[in-house]
């Protein structure tokens, strides 16, 4: 693969320059835009609110400071409501009300993005599916579960694994984040790598559309090829052209058996050579293989006080098993960790069987993000690459960036591809800024990856949709928005660039 050509570099660059709109500056396309002529909140329409959701109409801006703020405290919006409907036919009326009079409204979650999607930017109307909590149906035979959107992820595990059964996504937001959230960002994950991603596991949805209509394809078959998949326009659309109101998934059996290792590698080759055994030696077995290099591991020791199990290495695997014979599974590790071992692939590590261990060892993967936040300010990059190319871009960063950046550290989804690059400064930097972007996608677009694995567009990184996406297509999803969403209601500023608006 040869560098980008000058023509395409220029192409791509005057797309995004000309998607930023007047409010995005020339040096941060991630910007806000100018806000759009959607009407304002007036007292009539607090007053129609509160009569459809009398105590659930939130005007107080003490409440309303954590939901108009994101996770990371990089964006904040200044909305002055926020709704919290219990059923479909609230969500039906409150956005028929809003589609009328032209407010914006912001469908938001459990608030865990990392990219400006779950928060207002300006004044949009907040509509959170937080008392949206209900599971609908679970059929033990078939493993299919129909809950509400605003489902925790982690409440529908506890209430799966009480059966005998399994969520098919696991996420380090989980104990936060809402299924509906989930869906709508299409959330990849720890599981991805044994279960696949939302786009195949979730069988039905039941969306509000912006006028108010409501779309019940609830369904609950995994076959049925009766005309278009219209969910999967839903999936991973960020909450712009419908609000998810419910969801069915269809969930794994829990595995009988689980194991977890944790080693070390000297090298990324090493760790991808490791990879490449770990497929061929554990296959069916095989649940999750993550990885996190040495900065992560100082940052976690640093800030959270968790204890690296293994001897200092430039580089960390997390290895998950899940099966139905013990026995089997186990002597499946062994022969692998044997292999690795003895062929100086791995120089160390450790096994855990039990709850409370294999728990302390994926901690030592899930809490990365949280060491990150105590290191600054943090710009996050999630990117998917051909999988011996992830590591080089973080290399690349580092001699890019030198001394301007605090910390540069990867960890992600080696069996997805998905690389999470994050670089840390001791505040907002604006000249770093510069100097990643548009860089990272640059070397993103140039070996064929996508600028945004899993995470979403957003806010943030709306406007280098180009980098992954030909104009054809992305001139198509602003033609599906304008049928679906007409005066552009739902989620304004996020996902398309400002150019298609």
């Amino acid at each position: 693969v040869t560098d980008l050509t000058a023509v395409d570099r220029a192409l791509i660059q005057h797309r995004c320059v000309h998607s930023r709109g007047l409010g995005a500056s020339p040096g941060n396309p991630g910007a806000a835009p100018p806000r759009l002529p959607f009407s304002r909140v007036t007292q009539e329409d607090l007053a129609f609110f509160r009569t459809l959701l009398p105590g659930r109409t939130i005007t107080d801006p003490d409440l309303l400071k954590s939901s108009n703020v994101d996770w990371l405290k990089t964006v904040e919006g200044n909305s002055e409501v926020l709704l919290r409907p219990k059923t479909t036919e609230e969500v039906s009326q409150i956005l028929r009300y809003c589609n009328e009079r032209n407010l914006a409204v912001c469908p938001q979650g459990g608030n865990t993005g990392l990219v400006g999607g779950s928060v207002p930017v300006f004044d949009e109307i907040i509509l959170s599916t937080s008392l949206m909590k209900q599971v609908i149906t679970f059929d033990n035979i078939s493993g299919i579960l129909t809950c509400q959107a605003g489902c925790v992820l982690e409440n529908l595990s506890n209430y799966l694994e009480e059966r005998d059964f399994i969520m098919p996504l696991d996420l380090g937001a989980k104990g936060s984040c809402h299924i509906g959230g989930n869906v709508s960002t299409n959330a990849g994950g720890l599981r991805l790598l044994r279960y696949g991603s939302l786009r195949g596991t979730v069988l039905g949805l039941e969306v509000v559309l912006a006028d108010g209509r409501i779309l019940n394809c609830l369904a609950t078959l995994r076959k049925d090829n009766t005309g278009y998949d219209l969910k999967q326009l839903f999936i991973g659309s960020e909450g712009t052209l419908g609000v998810i109101t419910a969801v069915s998934i269809l969930c794994p059996r829990k595995p009988k058996a689980v194991n977890v290792a944790f080693l070390g590698c000297s090298s990324f080759q090493q760790l991808l050579e490791t990879f490449q055994c770990c497929r061929g030696m554990l296959g069916e077995i095989l649940s999750a293989f993550e990885f996190l290099d040495a900065s992560c591991m100082s940052l976690l020791e640093k800030h959270l006080k968790l204890t690296n199990p293994i001897t200092e290495s430039p580089f960390y695997i997390v290895i998950e098993t899940a099966g139905s014979n013990a026995t089997h599974d186990e002597e499946k590790l062994h022969k692998f960790l044997e292999e690795v071992m003895t062929s100086s692939l791995v120089t160390d590590g450790t096994v855990a069987t039990e709850a409370t261990k294999i728990k302390a060892l994926w901690s030592l993967r899930e809490r990365v993000t949280e060491a990150l936040t105590h290191e600054g300010y943090t710009y996050k990059y999630d990117i998917s690459l051909p999988v011996e190319k992830i590591y080089d871009l973080v290399q690349d960063m580092r001699g890019h960036l030198g001394d301007m950046a605090k910390n540069v550290v990867g960890y992600g989804h080696v069996g997805d591809g998905n690389l999470h690059l994050n670089i840390t400064s001791p505040s907002k930097d604006p000249a770093l800024l510069a100097a990643i972007e548009p860089y990272v996608y640059e070397w993103t677009s140039k070996w064929k990856g996508s600028i945004s694995a899993e995470h979403g567009l957003g806010l943030k990184k709306r406007n280098y949709i180009y980098y992954s996406k030909p104009s054809e297509a992305v001139a198509l999803m602003g033609s599906i928005k304008a049928m679906l969403d007409p005066k552009g209601i739902l989620n304004p500023y996020k996902t398309l660039p400002d150019n298609i608006h």
